[in-house]
């Protein structure tokens, strides 16, 4: 008889490492996360505002990134960069990729939210002699972010899906974990099937969260109307 197809036991040794790894993807995903909505909400006020040529050159720099693959993006800043004096560690530039390929596209989502918000309202606060720093925050904002939640938290479970590619950087994710725990034992449908499973877990777990968060924010804004 050939090896047994699943080894419980050895599935029960892994499950603590990749636990432990699995704590590399969520940091990342979440910092990367958090990276991109900011990017994005600057690139979206970047393309909506200012000079022509200011919004031309956000508006290319924001094509450039999405035209892009992320893998290259990942070499390019791990490897490229230092060569420009700009050395980072592994996690750091897995972080950065994420947030800036991810802020590409939540750009377009945060502009589609700020379009749909009346240019009555600038208008408004401008009669009510409101700075426009004060408008955008406190009048513009609030509108233009509930409408957007659920395709932001769609970029959250996609950008999750991607921490795999950190592993060509030698990030110790939980695919790199997965693949080296396979290396070492020739087994590599346990370490696999895990990984799969921490996945389906924390992309369930995700939207569960992003749901109850537009919640919250569509009961805020019905008792603000």
């Amino acid at each position: 008889m050939g090896p047994k197809l699943w080894d419980w036991a050895y599935a029960w040794e892994a499950f603590p490492l990749l636990a432990e790894a699995s704590i590399i993807t969520i940091k990342a995903t979440l910092m990367g996360f958090v990276v991109a909505l900011t990017v994005g909400l600057l690139f979206a006020i970047g393309r909506m505002a200012g000079p022509t040529w200011s919004r031309v050159a956000v508006g290319g720099l924001v094509e450039f990134i999405r035209s892009t693959p992320l893998l290259i993006q990942i070499f390019f800043l791990y490897y490229v960069m230092p060569e420009f004096g700009l050395t980072m560690d592994a996690m750091l530039t897995g972080v950065l990729a994420l947030g800036l390929h991810y802020g590409a596209y939540c750009s377009e989502v945060y502009r589609a939210g700020l379009a749909n918000v009346p240019k009555g309202q600038w208008e408004a606060s401008t009669a009510l002699n409101l700075s426009p720093w004060t408008t955008f925050k406190d009048v513009i904002l609030p509108q233009a972010i509930p409408p957007v939640v659920p395709a932001l938290g769609n970029y959250l479970v996609a950008l999750f899906k991607e921490t795999p590619l950190l592993s060509v950087i030698a990030v110790l994710e939980l695919m790199q974990t997965a693949k080296i725990l396979g290396s070492e034992t020739f087994r590599y449908v346990e370490p696999i099937t895990l990984v799969g499973v921490f996945f389906l877990v924390f992309s369930l777990v995700s939207a569960a969260l992003i749901r109850r968060v537009e919640l919250h924010l569509n009961q805020r804004m019905g008792r603000r109307t």
